[in-house]
């Protein structure tokens, strides 16, 4: 999907120019994700001057670009496009994948110029999520941690100091956030993620115009003091009793022996019929729930 061609953008619209530059990186790689980008720049940038004319010439080209790419993508088949369900929780699961793989790296003092791009596109993408409704508490906390995040690794970069992994205890570092509530994060990064070599600053391939240089991260505009909680406990490493690497899910219930994988299929189908739920659209959260029932029952999918 090539990036549609707009007027200049006006100074008065110059926040919408990272998500703008996200959906560009996207184009080739996820064009749903690419079209939700532009699509959350529009109606945040009708709020911010919609009255003007330099606005509404960049904005009313922007809609016409995305109404071509809804059609095209719509014709292709994309449910992430034609349904809104399916395509909130697209966006929500590329932002969540992206943030996890940003942070497992973080927590295991893996810090480049890679991570912070990560960080901080996963927080934008965080943000597109406002245009389905409210966020959930974890999209929330992520977004903001994943900001915070962004800049703090940065700034580190940037002075030659050496970033504390994972989260900051208490008075540590000033305007530190509390991480968000979530599983152990995968080790690998998305597939779709494509990340480009350390030396390449902020640049993923597939993209057509440079993406956010260090100058452009923001730093936290609302720091957020972490509630104070007992530090846990150490815990002692588990030693373990048996080789994993041939480690696969034991048969369920009803004798079906399923793949992480189609374990990961049906988490997804719940998903996405929470989120149907969320809409009051018993259509979709049936047949979704019903999906992962024949999976998990049957081991077939569909």
């Amino acid at each position: 999907m090539a990036a549609p061609s707009l007027p200049p953008l006006p100074a008065v619209l110059k926040q919408l120019q990272h998500y703008l530059k996200t959906a560009i990186e996207y184009d080739k790689r996820d064009p749903v994700v690419a079209y939700y980008c532009r699509l959350y720049a529009v109606q945040r940038g009708i709020k911010i001057d919609g009255k003007s004319t330099d606005s509404k010439a960049f904005l009313f080209g922007l809609m016409d670009a995305l109404e071509k790419t809804k059609k095209e993508l719509s014709d292709k088949g994309e449910e992430s496009i034609s349904n809104e369900i399916v395509g909130t929780a697209h966006m929500e699961e590329t932002a969540l994948n992206l943030f996890k793989w940003a942070d497992t790296q973080d927590r295991a003092s893996n810090f480049n110029k890679n991570v912070v791009k990560s960080f901080y596109t996963a927080g934008l993408l965080f943000d597109t999520l406002s245009q389905f409704g409210d966020p959930s508490e974890e999209v929330e906390a992520s977004r903001k941690y994943a900001k915070w995040k962004a800049a703090y690794l940065h700034k580190c970069l940037k002075n030659g100091e050496t970033p504390i992994p994972g989260p900051i205890e208490d008075g540590e570092e000033e305007g530190a956030v509390a991480p968000p509530p979530m599983a152990q994060p995968p080790v690998q990064p998305p597939s779709n993620m494509n990340l480009a070599p350390e030396t390449n600053l902020y640049s993923l391939p597939g993209a057509h115009a440079p993406p956010s240089t260090p100058q452009d991260l923001p730093p936290p505009t609302q720091p957020v003091q972490p509630q104070s909680s007992p530090k846990p406990a150490p815990r002692a490493t588990p030693q373990p009793t048996a080789s994993t690497a041939d480690w696969s899910p034991p048969p369920n219930p009803y004798g079906v022996q399923l793949s992480a994988i189609q374990y990961q299929k049906g988490m997804k189908y719940c998903k996405y019929a929470i989120s149907a739920m969320q809409y009051e659209d018993s259509a979709n959260a049936i047949d979704n729930l019903n999906k992962a029932l024949k999976l998990l029952t049957t081991g077939q999918d569909g």
